[in-house]
Parts: C-alpha cells; sequence; structure tokens
C-alpha cells in the first residue's frame, strides 16, 4: 500500500531536474555587487539593447556609478526613498541599480497609473526624487507640490537610440507622440545633462541583507495599494534561486527578452535582476504589442523569454507570426495567469522552445513555483516549490490545519524570497505572515507527487492582458462618483485578455447617467488598464445575509449570458 505524503515530506523534491537541489548555498552579495561582478567579468559584452543600441556592461556600470553620484548629490541617503516612472528603458535599470548602490529605497511605478494613483504612492512611501520621462514631466511637475519630491530628473525616448535614429528623432519624435516638452521649473533636470555632469565615484555605503531595497506596491481587496518591502536579501536570493532552477543556461551567454515591464515584479525579478546577474544582453521592449516582440525576437534573436499569456497569445494571433523565425528562443517562463495548453504547443512547435509557467506574488519577489525545465510539466499546475522554498495547503476556516493531498485550501509559502512586511501596516502584516508562513490569499491543491494547483483566488483580483487589477480600485472611483450609490467590479472570461472588466451600478434614487457618461468619468481617475469594458445598471446588487455584495453571483450570471 502506497503511503501518501505529507508537505513536510516534500514530494516535490523527486521531481527535481538532475542538478538542482533542495537548498542553495547562497552568496553574500547584493544586487548592485552582482552588476560590478558581471563588468568585470564581461566588460564588453552587451548589458542593454534597446531599438538597436547597445550599452555594453562597462559603460552600464559607468552610468550606475554616475547617477548614484547625482543622487547622493540631490541629498539621497541609506533608506531614502526614489520613486521610478518609466517604461522598459535604459534610465529605468540604470536609476534601480544607481539608487540600490547607495542605500535609496526604489519605488516603481506603472507609467500607465493615473495621478491620484501616483500620488498616493509617491507620498506613502515618501519619495524625494523622482526619474520619469519627458512624456509624463509636466503632469509630474503639476504633482510635485502634493508630494515630498524634491528633484524630477527626466529622459527621453531619444536619449539612446542607434545612428541614423538618433538624428532622426528629434525631427519626427514629437510628431508621433514619443517625445514632449517639459516647461522650465525648479530642480527639474535633464537626464543626459545629470549624467554628463557627474562623478564616477559614488560614495560607498554598506549594504546589507536586512536593509529594505524596495517599496514595490501591489493592491489588495481593502482597495489600498499596500508597500511591499522587498530586502536586498530579498531580491538577491531570488535572482539566485532562479539560477539554479535554469542549470541549462550559462552566464555571459544568453539574451534575455525584457519585455516584461520592470515595474511589475515579475519583470524586475526575472527579465532585469537575473540577466544582469547572469551577465547577458537584456533587450528592453517599452511596449510589448504582437508586433513589436514578433519584430524584436526576428532581428535580435532573445534566447530566454519571460512572458505572460496575452503575450504568448497576441504572438501566435498576429499574421506576422508566419513570416518571423523565433527559433533563437530556448526557454520561456510564463507567470501572472494560466497559460492554455494549446497556446503551450503551438508556441513551443514555433520556437523549439521550452515554456514552463509558475507561480509568484509580489510579496515574494515573486517566483515560488515553477514546473522543472528540464523535467516533468504538468498542465495547468504551476508546478512545484523552487530550492529553499516550503509549501502547505491549509484549511480556509483556521489557517492553520494542513489539508490532506489533493484537497483544496489556501496556499501559504515560506523561504528567503517572502517579504519583510508591508510598510506602515502592522496589521495587515501580521495578516499576511504567520511564523514566517506567506499567506497568499489562493486556494490551491497538491497531488501526490508535490505539483501545485490553483483552484481559485480567494482574493477577487481580476489579471486581464497579465497584469492585475484589483476591483475595490475600480469600485472606489464609482463611489467617489456623486451619482452612484454602489457599485462592484468583476471579472469576466476573455479570450486574448484572460479577463475584461465589468462594473455593476446601483444609481442614487431619482439620478440619471448614461454609461458613456460613467466611462468617460472612468478614463479621467483610472489606469488605461484598469478601465471597465462594460457597465451595467441594476437596481440593487445581490447580498449575502450581512450586506456583503455576492460577486461570485455576478460572475456566474455574466459568463451565461
Amino acid at each position: 500500500m502506497t503511503s501518501i505524503p505529507t508537505y513536510q515530506e516534500k514530494p516535490w523534491l523527486s521531481s527535481y531536474e538532475n542538478g538542482i537541489s533542495e537548498n542553495i548555498l547562497f552568496e553574500n552579495v547584493c544586487i548592485p555587487d552582482f552588476l560590478k561582478r558581471a563588468a568585470t567579468e564581461f566588460p564588453n559584452n552587451p548589458a542593454l539593447l534597446f531599438q538597436g543600441y547597445r550599452m555594453n556592461y562597462r559603460n552600464l556600470n559607468e552610468a550606475v556609478n554616475r547617477f548614484a553620484s547625482s543622487l547622493s548629490g540631490f541629498g539621497i541617503k541609506k533608506g531614502d526613498s526614489v520613486a521610478i516612472l518609466l517604461p522598459n528603458v535604459l534610465p529605468c535599470v540604470i536609476a534601480y541599480y544607481a539608487t540600490l548602490k547607495i542605500g535609496g529605497i526604489v519605488v516603481m511605478n506603472n507609467p500607465l497609473y493615473s495621478d491620484r494613483e501616483l500620488h498616493h504612492q509617491f507620498n506613502d512611501s515618501g519619495a524625494k526624487v523622482l526619474i520619469t520621462l519627458d512624456l509624463l514631466g509636466n503632469r509630474m511637475i503639476d504633482l510635485r507640490p502634493k508630494t515630498k519630491i524634491k528633484q524630477i530628473v527626466y529622459t527621453s525616448i531619444g536619449d539612446y537610440l542607434p545612428f541614423p535614429k538618433s538624428l532622426l528623432f528629434p525631427l519626427v519624435g514629437k510628431k508621433k507622440g514619443l517625445a514632449a516638452d517639459v516647461k522650465p521649473a525648479e530642480n527639474v533636470f535633464k537626464w543626459k545633462t545629470v549624467l554628463g555632469n557627474s562623478s564616477v565615484d559614488p560614495p560607498r555605503v554598506q549594504l546589507s541583507f536586512d536593509d529594505v531595497a524596495m517599496y514595490q506596491y501591489t493592491g489588495g481587496t481593502t482597495g489600498v495599494s499596500k508597500g511591499v518591502m522587498l530586502t536586498h536579501g530579498n531580491l538577491s536570493r531570488q535572482v539566485q534561486q532562479i539560477r539554479a532552477w535554469f542549470p541549462g543556461f550559462n552566464r555571459g551567454e544568453e539574451m534575455m527578452l525584457g519585455a516584461l515591464p520592470f515595474f511589475h515584479v515579475f519583470g524586475l525579478s526575472v527579465a532585469m535582476n537575473f540577466a544582469i546577474y547572469m551577465g547577458w544582453g537584456d533587450i528592453l521592449v517599452p511596449k510589448p504589442q504582437p508586433e513589436p516582440l514578433l519584430e524584436t525576437i526576428g532581428k535580435f534573436k532573445p534566447t530566454f523569454a519571460p512572458l505572460v499569456p496575452t503575450m504568448y497569445i497576441g504572438m501566435l494571433n498576429h499574421p506576422k507570426i508566419n513570416q518571423t523565425d523565433l527559433s533563437s528562443i530556448k526557454g520561456c517562463f510564463s507567470g501572472s495567469a494560466p497559460l492554455p495548453i494549446e497556446v503551450i504547443r503551438k508556441f513551443e512547435k514555433k520556437t523549439g522552445a521550452v515554456i514552463v509557467e509558475g507561480f509568484g506574488m509580489t510579496e515574494s519577489t515573486p517566483v515560488t513555483h515553477i514546473n522543472p525545465f528540464g523535467g516533468k510539466r504538468k498542465v495547468s499546475s504551476i508546478g512545484v516549490p523552487i530550492s529553499d522554498t516550503e509549501a502547505r495547503i491549509v484549511d480556509l476556516s483556521d489557517g492553520k490545519t494542513d489539508m490532506p493531498v489533493g484537497e483544496s485550501g489556501e496556499l501559504i509559502v515560506r523561504g528567503p524570497q517572502v517579504m519583510k512586511g508591508y510598510l506602515n501596516k502592522p496589521e495587515e502584516t501580521a495578516k499576511t505572515l504567520v511564523d514566517g508562513w506567506l499567506y497568499t490569499g489562493d486556494i490551491a491543491m497538491m497531488d501526490s507527487d508535490g505539483y501545485f494547483f490553483i483552484v481559485d483566488r480567494k482574493k477577487d483580483m481580476i489579471i486581464s492582458g497579465g497584469l492585475n487589477v484589483y476591483p475595490r480600485d475600480i469600485e472606489e472611483v464609482f463611489y467617489a462618483h456623486p451619482k452612484v450609490q454602489e457599485a462592484t467590479a468583476i471579472g469576466i472570461p476573455h479570450q486574448s485578455r484572460g479577463e475584461s472588466i465589468k462594473v455593476y451600478v446601483v444609481l442614487k434614487p431619482g439620478e440619471t447617467v448614461t454609461e458613456k457618461e460613467l466611462m468617460e468619468y472612468c478614463k479621467q481617475n483610472l489606469a488605461t488598464y484598469k478601465l471597465p469594458t462594460s457597465i451595467e445598471f441594476r437596481s440593487e446588487l445581490p447580498k449575502s445575509n450581512v450586506g456583503k455584495i455576492l460577486k461570485k453571483n455576478l460572475r456566474e450570471e455574466a459568463v451565461k449570458k
């Protein structure tokens, strides 16, 4: 009779690829020193590639040192926050590493966010300096008086372009909406000017694995965006864990597709930090739409491609897929939402690559589970816990009792990549971190082989186009409308985006407003990817006995239509 395994027995270890150990002998080296090492070992290797412009590791390290000196000159000291509001462009990477190098705390912000959302994150983090794009410059100058931000540094898409694009950009950039004039204002500086006037010898700051390196913002069912405190230890150990999981890829020999947004923790750890740790070239794609993705892959030949499902689906459905050579790709990593099996098969056939699905959260830097790259992959599974990571499924009611193998409950994880806590939110931290275990809020199950499967989301998060959308963020905007009495947002299945957003609205007695008017109102207060695709008016919303809106009922109803 075969015994049923327990979580403590870690049945997943038997599925590990040869050469992968349960535990890693971690180097006590912080992220900025990994860049310094890569610059020493691979000085002439391409580090960052953008639209054909190449910056090697020697020059990247020098640029980081120069901007670190600039930040120090602005008064940034260890523990001070620096906000970065940029897509995947060279200054985003440079500013990130420069801030960490002098002990600053990085606050990565989404350029698609509205002023209302950015205002909260800037103030909650206490950011003192902002690095942004000229296209956002005037908005940020206007927003600055409401924050603690003193200096703004702005870059342009045209700052790093190869010849002859560099000559043509000043002539066509503004016409194409790729550049903008920034109005004169005190303590507002051009990126290239700041970099050119700075020393290559920044102050030396002693960093510890226990020091907070980032406030990475996430949402939640409470509706208040929370700053996840990620330490230097979290960041360093995470890239070392990812390295251990892909032993067949060598340092200094691959090209990363940097399409996942670096302001998102998945892109940050896997597409940026991991690439630099490995000394790989990173091909930056600021707008990862199907056509530019196909063009980038065909022209620059990446070998490792971490993407989200909408990106794979978008490329496969694009008419240029059959004219594009994707055979350079050897490995793909997919996360944020389930990847349909037919998409995996089609993309693997087209590229000859292997796609592994995984799982993570902002609170875990983010990766905790991945399917084995050189071993057995299970359909619809998030894989197995990676090295130095434990996982359990616990009872939903008490949060403690281990559920039998094959039965669902809440997924909890423990490992060196788990956050320090939430910024200024001790009560939220205490709910989420218990005895070192991170309570994910996801309902999952583990099979007898140690593979984990997400069954449902305990939280009502919507994943649209690979981006996390928190219903309460949308609902708060509706509740602020003078004619709205109640509103609730749900995700409904969408063929290419995973989920689209539908909002149910109850108006105040005697009030009238059209769907078009509410849509226009949303555009002024929400990031584009958070905009609802439909709004339905109701006289009342279904509720439980205690008055809680029953989103599940609305979802079931919407799916049947």
